[in-house]
């Protein structure tokens, strides 16, 4: 077995480098099907700009095509963005398409929860977390966790920042934000990863690493990684390393939880993991590994996601002065009371569709199946989903569908236009919808007013932006700004939005 894999890997590697050599003086985008390898040398070579690599292939291939990497691997997928497939696969025929052993396996360190199971257990765990989710004691509860934070740690921050005249980069501080607001939100604990000197924290430093190895399984085949994992080898050591960190951060934190759930005294904790011990009472499903893969997925689906929403947001803003400057006349001109942000709204949905936070979904086919665009799908094929070559589709979104406008989503009688899922699919479609779909505008249009509120934000000159090699769409560089005080308006960053939970 060991003398295979090392023939392959010497097999693969001087085939890379001859047609690395060779394609220099290559300029042809078609993705060619090579012999032993398939399609993944163009894969591999694109992958420092993946998603815009695939945006005109899959355009120019009605927006569905098969992807075939090498013949020792299981990579052969149908990859789509056609908006009528979408619909079919997650809605109309739902019951085919199931994230699978394969995508279990991919995501393995982080457990079984709602994010990776199908059938049942997924079903069980969905309506168990939408239950919570739509407690308004729960809602209550997230309100005042991420405003706390905000009050207590971010803008304090930013003022420093400021005061000093140096640097800062927001996604960094977004992403240190949001993993003190999840920790808290899930497990009650802040483990106080936002500060100034952006301080050594064990377990929000594991997670990051062990997401990004997550992405390293979706593009190298599953028999290289598979063999690095039996070795303790290479990226799937630091996997290993990575998530025993975070899987012990998350026990600690569950067995911290038991004794204060049953305590009257503290009726005020109202953290997602404690009413959930509530609320299974006496239930076999209710032991420490459901709860920490329950903690996981949302770990998972709570913190990047939002990190990278904002950390786009902000950018497109701070590049498009226009935009800022109807951000701020609408919160100057909206009643306090009654602030429905529709412009902002309309940046963060063009923020979002452009760089929507999951770039790709994957699903696998239970049975063969015709899917409306006339493609024949086999029983077992993975499905590929294109949420970023959505986004940029003129189909959907018109010829000017690479522009930053947030006034596409505004009527002419000033509400916001609605989208259906299938098209703007950044919070995924059908039964699988996200169910943190209104708790995530509502956090980012807190942050949003707090910060525009107080702030102006400008990028470094010559920051260079690019995607990061993730399952989120980060920037790869962060985002490097300054931050300048600008006149308060009216104190419109404690404005009290109450639109929280999943409908």
């Amino acid at each position: 077995m060991m003398l295979s894999y090392t023939q392959i890997f010497a097999a693969l590697a001087i085939f890379l480098f001859l047609y690395h050599h060779g394609s220099r003086r290559c300029k042809d985008p078609i993705v060619k099907d090579w012999p032993i390898v398939g399609m993944l040398p163009q894969l591999l070579f694109n992958l420092w700009h993946i998603h815009d690599y695939v945006t005109p292939l899959l355009t120019n291939a009605s927006r569905t095509t098969n992807f075939k990497g090498p013949w020792f691997s299981r990579m052969n997928y149908l990859v789509i963005a056609d908006p009528m497939n979408i619909h079919y696969t997650m809605s109309k025929n739902f019951g085919n398409y199931i994230k699978g052993p394969e995508f279990r396996e991919i995501f393995e360190p982080f457990g079984e929860g709602v994010l990776t199971m199908d059938s049942e257990v997924w079903r069980y765990s969905r309506e168990l977390l939408h239950s919570v989710f739509k407690s308004r004691r729960f809602e209550r509860f997230m309100e005042k966790t991420v405003r706390n934070k905000l009050d207590a740690c971010l803008l304090p921050l930013l003022d420093e920042v400021e005061r000093q005249g140096v640097e800062v980069d927001l996604q960094e501080v977004f992403n240190r934000f949001n993993f003190d607001n999840i920790s808290s939100i899930v497990l009650g604990f802040d483990p106080k990863s936002l500060a100034f000197d952006f301080p050594n924290v064990t377990c929000e430093k594991a997670f990051n690493e062990a997401e990004e190895f997550i992405f390293y399984r979706h593009i190298v085949p599953r028999p290289i990684w598979k063999f690095q994992k039996w070795l303790g080898v290479g990226p799937e050591k630091k996997m290993a390393e990575a998530s025993a960190t975070f899987d012990k951060f998350l026990r600690e934190s569950i067995a911290s939880n038991r004794g204060r759930a049953w305590d009257d005294r503290n009726n005020d904790q109202c953290d997602l993991i404690t009413l959930l011990m509530r609320h299974e009472e006496g239930k076999d499903r209710a032991n420490d590994k459901f709860l920490r893969d329950t903690a996981s997925s949302l770990f998972i689906a709570g913190k990047d996601t939002i990190t990278s929403a904002l950390t786009w947001l902000f950018w497109l803003v701070a590049t498009h002065p226009y935009v800022e400057a109807k951000i701020l006349q609408e919160m100057k001109t909206k009643d306090n009371n009654n602030n429905n942000n529709v412009y902002l709204h309309g940046a963060i949905c063009e923020a979002l569709r452009l760089y929507p936070p999951i770039p790709f979904e994957r699903k696998q086919a239970l049975n063969d199946d015709v899917l409306p665009s006339g493609h024949e799908v086999k029983g077992n094929t993975t499905i590929l989903f294109s949420f970023y070559t959505m986004g940029r589709d003129e189909d959907i979104w018109g010829k000017d569908c690479l522009e930053f406008k947030p006034e596409r989503w505004i009527s002419e009688s000033g509400h916001i236009i609605h989208v259906p899922s299938y098209k703007f699919i950044c919070f995924n479609a059908g039964p699988r919808n996200c169910l943190g779909k209104n708790f995530t505008f509502v956090q980012l249009k807190m942050v949003a007013n707090a910060i525009f509120d107080r702030y102006h934000i400008q990028v470094v000159e010559d920051h260079h932006v690019s995607t990061a090699h993730s399952i989120v769409l980060l920037m790869k560089h962060g985002l490097k700004a300054h931050v300048f005080f600008s006149k308060p308006l009216n104190g419109l960053n404690h404005i009290a939005i109450s639109t929280w939970g999943p409908k």
